[in-house]
């Protein structure tokens, strides 16, 4: 692999200095030092962990996994939901200096055996019935296998080892080009982010968060391990997310910040009396699609708390949102400003010139919290364009440094959060024996942001059904799969003889509802 520094030497040399970007060692040392003895750290349903027991879990865990060969710069693959044990498996692996590689726990088997093939773990833990689970050599979690009990009891480990610059953790996000992308970020990446991310939502150790996010997913991680622990507040984690469950949750643990897609609030402020049930909330931090004006100010009201919109990535987790000094106004109307060392620019997606202020253009980001790469060499040198990471998404930038997306240049669609490559879909259904070619587009939906919308060329008898039945059985996640199937007999062409994207867009939008 190769890595890429989206950074200059000079502004490196700053983020080294003392109280600098990068002036944390390492991810094991910032959550080892932050958290006092007592206090709950994390809640697991009636698993209640305070920070003495989460210490000497993550010691002994550290132990276990060295007695079975795990050393500094290997990979541990998990595939979990969101458990406390995925907790230790992170802080076990930072402490050895090791490399994290969540998996999803909704990847279907194919998309398992691809990244494990990537990976090449040392180690791998998964729940019963995870496809990760049907790998050789795979320990089971909460699945009657005792080694994994055994390696919590191992020789502790007290002190941690590896450097900043090292990497910790592997994340998996859709591209635009198909099959999902390992994302690499440092320790000293994500210490900062976590730290900045505490200042930017004004976070202290009273503070309690509710995370349904999946822990395998950027804002999970950073918000159910990395800002939790760099504050020393509690976190309450949720399996999968239910409103009604998780309003009773905010109520029973006096939750205060969480942070999540538009569905997930929408659910909430349709579960009765929430403002009675829930009313220490303060904090919501918004991203995604469908994070609109209207629905922030609609959140604002039925939350009763700051409803703030956000915006980052896997590669370039939160890089911009506001704080409690900045106005409501732009917080309901722009995606924020950014909130440390992060430098944006905005370009032509063809020419790469930056465009005039307040012109809409790609995305470019630099700065200390950012990714240093993918597992294959060609996907860094296409998204990293000296020293620029290249989101691929459209935005505006105004004279006083805030941003706001307004589009994307890739075919990727974002439904409930998660990150769905047109490509990958259209690539599947392609493969149907009933179908000869398909586009797949986003279709808006006011709860998930998008729901995939296929349009095919076929035999005409591709439906839902049949697609939820074909995708089941390539072993691909379920949220991947098509909500809206249409059969046509050609597709609508650009003056290239390309598919025109943006009349199919249309389309499924009108037989969704979307704005009659």
């Amino acid at each position: 692999m190769i890595l890429r520094s989206t950074y200059r030497q000079a502004e490196a040399t700053r983020y080294l200095r003392p109280n600098g970007a990068w002036d944390v060692p390492t991810l094991d040392h910032l959550l080892s030092s932050h958290r006092p003895a007592t206090g709950l750290a994390v809640v697991d349903g009636v698993v209640r962990l305070d920070a003495a027991t989460l210490e000497r879990v993550v010691a002994g865990l550290s132990g276990g996994l060295r007695s079975i060969g795990v050393r500094k710069g290997g990979v541990v693959a998990f595939q979990l939901p969101n458990w406390w044990e995925a907790i230790a498996l992170f802080r076990a692996c930072w402490r050895l200096g090791a490399v994290a590689a969540p998996i999803h726990h909704q990847v279907g088997p194919a998309e398992v055996g691809r990244m494990i093939a990537s990976l090449q773990p040392t180690a791998s833990f998964a729940a019963a019935g995870m496809p990760l689970a049907e790998h050789q050599g795979t320990i089971g979690v909460r699945s009657g296998d005792p080694h994994f009990d055994t390696l919590l009891s191992g020789r502790p480990v007290a002190v941690g080892i590896g450097r900043g610059a090292d990497v910790a953790v592997v994340l998996f996000t859709s591209g635009s080009t198909g099959h999902p992308k390992a994302v690499l970020h440092t320790n000293r990446g994500l210490a900062y982010k976590a730290r900045s991310m505490v200042g930017a939502h004004g976070l202290t150790s009273t503070d309690v968060a509710l995370m349904p996010s999946p822990l395998a997913h950027v804002s999970g991680l950073l918000n159910s391990v990395l800002v939790p622990g760099a504050a020393a507040m509690k976190v309450v984690l949720m399996e999968k997310w239910d409103a009604e469950l998780g309003v009773r949750l905010a109520g029973e643990h006096s939750v205060s910040f969480m942070i999540g897609p538009p569905t997930l609030f929408l659910g909430m402020m349709d579960v009765p009396d929430l403002s009675a049930r829930a009313k220490t909330l303060r904090v919501v931090s918004c991203g995604g699609m469908g994070v609109t004006p209207e629905f922030i100010d609609a959140a604002r009201q039925g939350l009763g708390a700051t409803v703030k919109r956000t915006y980052g990535s896997t590669e370039a987790p939160t890089v911009t949102t506001c704080t409690a000094a900045d106005g409501p106004d732009r917080a309901r109307d722009t995606d924020g400003h950014s909130v440390g060392d992060c430098v944006i620019r905005i370009v032509d997606p063809v020419s790469g010139r930056t465009v005039p202020q307040g012109a809409r253009g790609e995305v470019l980001l630099r700065g200390p919290e950012l990714f240093v790469g993918y597992g294959e060499e060609a996907q860094t040198r296409e998204a990293v364009r000296r020293g620029w990471f290249a989101t691929g998404d459209l935005g505006t930038l105004d004279a006083d440094g805030w941003l706001t997306i307004v589009g994307r240049c890739k075919d990727v669609i974002i439904r409930a959060g998660e990150n769905i490559a047109s490509a990958e879909v259209e690539r599947l259904l392609e493969l149907h024996p009933g179908v000869r070619q398909a586009v797949v587009v986003g279709c808006p939906d006011d709860r998930l942001g998008e729901r995939v919308a296929a349009f095919v060329v076929g035999d005409g008898a591709l439906d839902v059904e049949e697609c939820r039945q074909w995708f089941s059985a390539q072993g691909v996640a379920r949220f991947k799969t098509p909500e809206l199937v249409v059969n046509l007999d050609q597709f609508p062409l650009l003056a290239m003889g390309k598919p025109d994207r943006t009349a199919l867009q249309a389309q499924a939008a009108r037989l969704a509802g979307v704005g009659n």
